[in-house]
């Protein structure tokens, strides 16, 4: 068997290290065996550090178009051009969709950041006309209407909870949804729409850097407020049980009518957001943290932003906090501001 020429080179290392000519020959000998393994070491670091924005690239140049460079792996440009070839033919389906009532308002944003979260560098056997409109299907009911002289027509009506629109998925798709899955596609959504340039025209959404606005922050407070003292439940969902800190935000954000929020947990509001920082948030915005209970989501607790370093949230009980205090910082996890 081969001696390794590490192995060599440390023996004549030890060889040779009795004088000092002994000892720079043997300097020089380690240098020569190791600086390929050293350089090889370097490469990947810089590779793996290279990674978050590499995935960055991908995403905006599956979104927006443009040249490939060559600086990115030769596997990320093949998914890339898979990507756009699957987006176009998204875009289709989005064409099909606006013949009906209501299909405007479809965020095809959305829908394609959760396909590139669930289907980027994965093959995509059998993906026909047919697969494509299944999937946006998913994100949308078809409803009935009738209008003033009694005609009868199809308005499509896009589904504004997450949850809902990912058990549809995982039944087209026959497997599950990972919470990884549904972390990816929000940050996968926020890179799209931010270098769109601006939201998706929907009409109940807060473009960046714009808060509530005084009114509809009041109605939220007015609704808000009632349940001060309230004591906390796990899985509380109304005033008649009490609430969990879920439950409270849901309530309070439907019922003030400032936005209609389905029951869902801390994660799941979590998911419906756009991710601002501190500087960004506005009364009205929403404060995360982690890691306040043992459970397997990012995201445990949720609390309403309220200016100077105060939220509103459902503690035991419902209360306002400085979340600047020692435990909830260490909780942090981050501000969000709902977008559908």
């Amino acid at each position: 068997m081969a001696v390794p020429a590490a192995v060599l080179a440390a023996k004549a290392a030890l060889l040779a290290g009795t004088d000092e000519r002994g000892r720079t020959a043997a300097a020089s000998i380690l240098a020569a065996v190791l600086l390929p393994f050293l350089l090889v070491v370097a490469v990947i670091l810089c590779l793996l550090s290279g990674t978050a924005t590499h995935n960055r690239s991908a995403v905006e140049l599956a979104f927006q178009g443009g040249f490939l460079s060559s600086r990115l792996p030769a596997d990320y440009r093949g998914y890339i051009r898979q990507m756009r070839g699957s987006f176009s033919d998204l875009d289709r389906v989005f064409e099909g969709m606006r013949e009906y009532p209501g299909g405007g308002d479809v965020d095809g944003y959305r829908i394609k950041a959760i396909f590139y979260a669930l289907f980027f560098g994965a093959d995509q056997p059998g993906m026909g006309k047919e697969d494509y409109r299944g999937f946006a299907d998913c994100f949308v009911s078809y409803e009935e209407r009738e209008d003033e002289e009694g005609n009868v027509y199809t308005e499509v009506v896009p589904l504004s909870s997450l949850d809902t629109i990912y058990s549809n998925l995982e039944i087209l798709l026959g497997r599950a949804v990972t919470e990884e899955n549904r972390i990816n596609a929000q940050r996968i959504y926020q890179i799209a729409i931010q270098g769109a340039g601006s939201q998706p025209d929907r009409g109940d959404s807060l473009p960046p850097g714009t808060g509530l606005g005084e009114g509809s922050f009041s109605d939220l407070m007015a609704e808000a407020t009632k349940y001060i003292g309230y004591p906390y439940l796990m899985g509380g969902s109304s005033p008649g049980t009490g609430f969990d800190c879920s439950g409270f935000i849901c309530w309070v954000y439907t019922k003030s009518g400032v936005y209609s929020l389905p029951r869902t947990t801390a994660q799941g509001i979590y998911n419906q957001c756009a991710t601002i920082s501190r500087e960004e948030a506005k009364p009205g915005d929403l404060i995360f943290f982690t890691r306040t209970y043992a459970t397997s989501n990012p995201v445990s607790h949720v609390g309403i932003y309220v200016g100077n370093g105060k939220m509103l949230h459902c503690g035991s009980p419902i209360g306002y906090a400085d979340f600047n205090s020692s435990y909830w910082k260490a909780h942090y996890y981050g501000m969000g501001r709902l977008l559908q």
